[in-house]
């Protein structure tokens, strides 16, 4: 009786880790506010960069397609908080061109066109694999590899955190959004058994907490800065 009942939990349990995760990714998703409102209100992209966004677009993309019921089963949550993820991304990315200069306008649009044509690429390539194990292996590989590699992208900003002794280039909401959002899908993937969900949420979470101690030490050394940084970090 107590099996079945923590048998018929698990599936609940997943889909509240799952649908906190969607929830907490709004933070991360809207953390480049402040950029894009100052690249409108001065009309120019200044020395901010548009990689990070480019990056992050086809990272959901890829992680979208691994959640999708043609590679995996039981996974939508998984692929829509990377849908609205590549929404959030197209839209900063639409903002960024339409305020660049000429030179860089054409090559954030090529880098986009690039996205969509490698995209393309793994869609039809994985659906030339008949076996949906292999399929499912391919993909979530891929998928694995950029989420692990996005998430290490912070060492950067925590090295520097380090060197500086400042935090004012690790906004607190952003780190906080990150360690809640990677440790829902860390949940989620524990709870649905797929390591290609958990294995880069657990580097994720680990980072977050890294980030979240590092904050509460520095906060108080931080001078306050009026150049809103570029958040590069993105799920």
């Amino acid at each position: 009786m107590i099996l079945t009942l923590a048998n018929q939990s698990i599936p609940v349990l997943k889909d509240a880790a799952g649908i906190a995760g969607n929830i907490f990714a709004f933070g991360l998703f809207l953390s480049p506010i402040p950029t894009f409102r100052r690249i409108i209100r001065n009309r120019a992209t200044e020395e901010f960069s548009g990689l990070p966004y480019v990056y992050a677009l086809l990272n959901c993309l890829i992680t979208m397609w691994y959640g999708t019921p043609l590679i995996s089963i039981d996974n939508i949550l998984v692929m829509t908080v990377n849908s609205i993820g590549a929404a959030f991304q197209l839209l900063y990315l639409t903002i960024y061109i339409a305020y660049a200069e000429k030179e860089k306008k054409v090559r954030m649009l090529g880098l986009i066109l690039a996205v969509f044509i490698l995209f393309a690429i793994v869609v039809v390539g994985s659906l030339q694999i008949i076996d949906t194990f292999l399929r499912r292996i391919f993909v979530g590989t891929l998928s694995s590899a950029a989420l692990i590699t996005m998430f290490a992208s912070p060492l950067f900003i925590i090295n520097l955190v380090i060197r500086t002794k400042s935090v004012e280039f690790m906004p607190f909401y952003l780190s906080l959004s990150t360690f809640l959002m990677s440790t829902s899908f860390l949940l989620y993937g524990i709870l649905n058994w797929d390591a290609f969900v958990y294995v880069p949420n657990g580097i994720g979470t680990v980072l977050g907490i890294v980030q979240l101690a590092l904050y509460f030490y520095y906060k108080g050394k931080t001078r306050e800065d009026t150049r809103a940084p570029l958040i590069v970090s993105y799920s």
